[in-house]
C-alpha cells in the first residue's frame, strides 16, 4: 500500500513536470522576444483586487497587490499549503514517520541545505563586494521535487523504489527547511496588531483540531483570515498554508470500521439480481428507502477519507496544472538585453550556480556517506554508491523554490540586477544537474529493467 501511494505521488509530480517545463521555456521567449518583453514586465505590475466595500483582501499597506505579489504571496501560500499536508502526511506514515525511514534523507537534506549555504557564503567572499549578495544564502537550499522526480521517471523501472523514495522524501524534508526559513529570515519587521489577530486564528484552528472539527470549509475559512493576517503582521504569508496544514485533522471522526460497517449493511439492503441488457436501457426508478441508503453510502465513503488526505488531493491539479506552471511563467522570465553573460562566472550568478550545481551534490552525498559508513542508516535497496551518487546529483535541481527564495531576497532591498544574476544562476545549475543527473543515471543504472529488483 505504500508502494502504490508513493508512486501516485511521483505520477503526480512527473505529470506537473511536463507544464513546468513549458511553462519555464514559454517565460524564457517571451521576456526576451522585442515584441513580447515589455508585456511581460508590465503583465505582472497591474494590480489585482477583491473587495468588499473598502476593503480589498488583496492589499499591503494600503495598496493593492501586484499579479506578481498575488502569485508570488497568495497562490504560492496554497502551494506551501499542499507541501504543509504532504509533509504532515509523510511525519504520520509516510517516508518520514519513523526515525529508522527518515534519517538517511533527513541527513542528506541537511548536508544539502548547509553545504550550498557554505559555497555560496565562500564565493560570495571572493567575487562580490555588495554586501546585500549574502541575503541569497538560502537560495541554493531547495530541491524541486517536480523536476527531480521529472528527470527519475525518464528511466521508469531501471530506478529501484529505494532511490525513489530517498529522493522524495528528501525533497519534503528540503521544504521543510525552506519554510523555517522563509519565517525566521524573510521577516524584517512585526506588525504587533496583525500579529496578535494571527495568533487568534492559529488558537481557532488547533481548537477546531482539538474537538475534532472535520469540516473543510471550516479551516479554509479560517485558514484565508490568517493568511490576510500574516501578510499584514510582516511574516511571509506563505507561512499561513503551512501553519493551516499541520492544523487540518487527519484522522476520522468515528474510525474506518465505523464507516466500512456502515456502507456493507446499506449494500446489504439492495437485493442481488440480473441485469440484462434490456435492463440496461430503463430509467433507473429507485425507491425512497434505496435513495436514502444510496446517499448513506456516498455520506460513508466521503468520510473514510481524511479532510487532510481529502483537502490534498482536491489541491493537486491546482497546484501542479495551474499553480506551479503560473509561477514559472511570472518568474523564469529573464531577460538578457543588456545582461553581461560573464556575470553568469562572478558575483550572485556564479554564488547560486555554484551552490547548486557543487554544494548540492557535496552536501547531500557527503553527509549520507558519513551516516551509512559510520552504521547509523543503510544505502536504498538495490542501489550502488555510484547509482545513489547520480541520484544526489538531481538535488542540485532548485528551480521552483530556489526562485522563490531570490524573489524574496532581493526584490525587497530593489537589487533587481542581482535578482536576474540569481535566476540565471539558478536556471543553469539547475539544468546542469538535471543534465548531468540523467547521464549518470544512464550509465550506473542497469540497463535492463529485470535487473532491478524492488521491494
Amino acid at each position: 500500500m505504500e508502494n502504490f501511494s508513493f508512486r501516485s505521488s511521483v505520477k503526480k509530480y512527473v505529470n506537473g513536470s511536463i507544464l513546468l517545463i513549458f511553462a519555464t521555456v514559454a517565460a524564457f521567449i517571451v521576456a526576451n522576444l522585442d515584441a513580447t518583453s515589455e508585456w511581460y514586465r508590465q503583465a505582472f505590475d497591474q494590480p489585482v483586487s477583491l473587495s468588499v466595500g473598502k476593503f480589498n483582501i488583496f492589499s499591503h499597506d494600503g495598496l493593492p497587490m501586484t499579479v506578481g505579489a498575488f502569485i508570488n504571496d497568495f497562490l504560492m501560500a496554497i502551494f506551501f499549503l499542499s507541501v504543509g499536508l504532504e509533509i504532515k502526511r509523510e511525519i504520520l506514515c509516510g517516508e518520514l514517520s519513523t526515525v529508522r525511514k527518515a534519517m538517511l534523507p533527513v541527513i542528506g537534506a541537511c548536508g544539502g541545505m548547509l553545504v550550498p549555504v557554505i559555497v555560496l557564503f565562500i564565493t560570495n567572499a571572493f567575487s562580490s563586494s555588495n554586501p546585500l549578495a549574502a541575503r541569497g544564502m538560502a537560495i541554493p537550499m531547495a530541491t524541486d521535487i517536480a523536476f527531480s522526480l521529472g528527470v527519475l521517471s525518464m528511466f521508469s523501472k531501471r530506478v529501484p523504489i529505494g532511490l525513489k523514495v530517498f529522493l522524495a522524501a528528501l525533497a519534503v524534508a528540503d521544504d521543510l527547511g525552506g519554510i523555517f526559513v522563509i519565517a525566521i529570515k524573510y521577516t524584517d519587521h512585526l506588525n504587533l496588531a496583525y500579529l496578535q489577530w494571527a495568533l487568534f486564528f492559529i488558537g481557532l484552528l488547533i481548537f477546531g483540531n482539538w474537538r475534532r472539527i472535520h469540516v473543510k470549509s471550516f479551516y479554509v475559512t479560517v485558514g484565508c483570515a490568517l493568511w490576510y493576517c500574516m501578510h499584514g503582521s510582516g511574516i511571509h504569508a506563505t507561512i499561513a498554508g503551512v501553519i493551516l496544514a499541520f492544523c487540518v485533522p487527519a484522522s476520522l471522526r468515528n474510525g474506518t470500521k465505523f464507516y466500512i460497517e456502515r456502507i456493507r449493511k446499506c449494500l446489504s439492503n439492495f437485493p442481488v439480481i440480473e441485469v440484462t441488457h434490456a435492463d440496461r436501457s430503463k430509467p433507473a426508478l429507485l425507491t425512497e428507502s434505496q435513495v436514502h441508503q444510496l446517499k448513506s453510502i456516498e455520506s460513508a465513503s466521503d468520510r473514510l477519507i481524511s479532510p487532510l488526505q481529502d483537502l490534498e488531493d482536491s489541491l493537486k491539479n491546482p497546484i501542479n496544472l495551474l499553480i506551479i506552471p503560473l509561477f514559472a511563467f511570472a518568474n523564469a522570465g529573464v531577460n538578457l538585453n543588456g545582461m553581461d553573460l560573464s556575470n553568469l562566472f562572478s558575483g550572485v550568478g556564479l554564488s547560486v550556480l555554484l551552490g547548486l550545481l557543487v554544494g548540492k551534490f557535496v552536501g547531500v552525498f557527503s553527509f549520507s556517506w558519513i551516516s551509512i559508513k559510520m552504521g547509523w542508516v543503510q544505502l536504498p535497496a538495490n542501489s550502488t554508491w555510484k547509482s545513489f551518487a547520480s541520484v544526489c546529483m538531481l538535488c542540485g535541481i532548485g528551480f521552483t523554490v530556489s526562485m522563490f527564495m531570490a524573489d524574496l531576497s532581493y526584490r525587497p532591498v530593489n537589487e533587481l540586477g542581482m535578482l536576474a544574476d540569481s535566476k540565471l544562476g539558478i536556471l543553469c545549475g539547475s539544468i546542469a544537474s538535471a543534465l548531468i543527473g540523467a547521464f549518470l543515471l544512464n550509465k550506473h543504472l542497469p540497463k535492463d529493467a529485470s535487473e532491478t529488483v524492488t521491494k
